[in-house]
This record gives structure tokens, sequence and C-alpha cells, in this order.
């Protein structure tokens, strides 16, 4: 009995929350060990276990799912629908198809124990995109920049950077909005510098590399394009200036033999 009564007085201690970080649309198991407790004293007895739940900010305690041992049925709150499964053996509590408004302390109740879950659920994160503006000079022909725009729309929680090597040259980040970001860049066409722009947060990254002979177009292209069209453009009106000049010509001619006659 004396042992009974330590070993409840033990079981009832708070653990310390365990911390898990998840991606959005994965299936979770947050694991007890009620079924150690169970072999370790054999005297003991459950007539339960329940899941409840405390959403970010908030300190509501909701129910979540429940288990009468003594039955085998299982109570779903209906709050996560479907998405919840219970071990019956372990109190294990699986989430499928987890959502970033899954976020919070998961706490497990027994007669032997309270175990903690903080749980974050992160969204899945955009890959960043890439941008350019290339300007030359109209009078020498020369590059003068390459201007380039990283890009990200809708995100919360992330930071956003421009990398060259890896050395971070700048940065940009946004906590609880949902919003979009920009982060501009501004490199030589000759430069042989690996530069790239990331995004990430707590969880992951994901990285999109800079290819500076694609997106910053060199003066040499842009004349050779200029190039071609104005030559097609002044071979038009040369040609239009020269049958006018014939035209005139024509008519002048005519014009005095008219006077003649």
């Amino acid at each position: 009995m004396f042992c009974a009564i330590i070993f409840l007085h033990f079981c009832h201690l708070v653990d310390a929350a365990k911390i898990m970080s998840v991606m959005e649309g994965e299936t979770v198991t947050l694991h007890t060990n009620i079924s150690s407790y169970n072999y370790k004293c054999e005297t003991c007895y459950m007539d339960y276990v329940e899941w409840s739940w405390f959403r970010p900010k908030e300190s509501l305690n909701v129910r979540v799912i429940h288990l009468d041992v003594k039955t085998g049925d299982i109570t779903n709150y209906e709050i996560f629908r479907d998405r919840l499964h219970m071990d019956s053996q372990t109190g294990s509590l699986t989430i499928r198809n987890i959502r970033t408004t899954d976020s919070g302390l998961y706490q497990m109740y027994s007669i032997f124990s309270l175990e903690s879950f903080n749980v974050t659920v992160y969204a899945r994160l955009p890959t960043p995109v890439i941008t350019s503006n290339s300007t030359c000079s109209s009078l020498s022909g020369t590059l003068q920049n390459c201007s380039l725009l990283c890009s990200v729309l809708n995100v919360s929680h992330v930071t956003l950077s421009w990398y060259k090597e890896n050395s971070v040259l700048s940065s940009i980040s946004v906590s609880d909005l949902s919003i979009s970001l920009s982060l501009p860049l501004e490199v030589e066409y000759q430069d042989n510098n690996t530069y790239s722009c990331v995004l990430n947060n707590s969880f992951t990254n994901l990285t999109e590399h800079l290819d500076i002979s694609e997106l910053c177009q060199t003066c040499a292209d842009q004349v050779h394009c200029c190039g071609f069209t104005e030559a097609v453009i002044r071979l038009v009106i040369s040609a239009v200036v020269g049958v006018a000049t014939v035209a005139i010509v024509i008519y002048d001619i005519r014009s005095r033999r008219a006077e003649r006659i």
C-alpha cells in the first residue's frame, strides 16, 4: 500500500513539456509512457486517459479525446473531427494532416501521470522568385547595373535573405502577419560570385540560386537587339525618302516639259 501511495504521488508530478516542431500536412504522434507505468505497478489501476489542448495565447483548456479504460470506449470531442487517433494500450495521440492552427500545448491526463507536448506547426514555404531589371547607358553602351528583386507571397514567421557565397548581404523578417516580402540587390554583370536568395523559418528553408548570365542581360545583347531594330527602321525610312525624292524629280521634269509646250 505504501509503495502504491509513493508511486501515485510520483506519477502525478507534471513532466516538463516536450518540444516538437512539425510541418503542416504531416502525421504526428505524441508518444506517452503509460504502458511503462502500468508495468511498474500492477496494483495501480487506470480509470481513464484524456488529452486536452491549450490554444496558443489562450488560457482555455479544450478536451479533445477521452479513453474509458474499463470499457475501451474512446470519445472524440470532434474539435479535430476525424484527424485524431489514440492508442488504447499506450495512450499515445496521433494527429493526421496537422494544420498551422493546431499549434499549442497538448496534455495527457491519467491516474498515473500528466504529460505535456508543446507543438509548433509551420506552414510550407513558397519558393522565392528572383526577377531583374538591367539598364545600359545609351551614350557609352556600358552596363550600369543589374537590379534584382527576390520576392515571396503570403508568408509569416520567416526571414528572407540575400547571400553572397556563405555570407549574408541583407535580410528582412516578418512575424505574425501573413504578408508579401521583397528584398532588392544590385550586382555587376561581370561579378563571378555566387548569389542566392534564402527563405527560412525555425523549421526549414528554401533556396533560389541566382544565374547572373541569365537574368542580367549584357549591354552587347541589348545593343545588338536595339541595333537590329534601329537598322530596319532606318532602312524603311530611307526607302520612303528615296521614293519620295524620285517622285518629286519626275514631277518637276513633267512640269517643265508642260511649260515649254
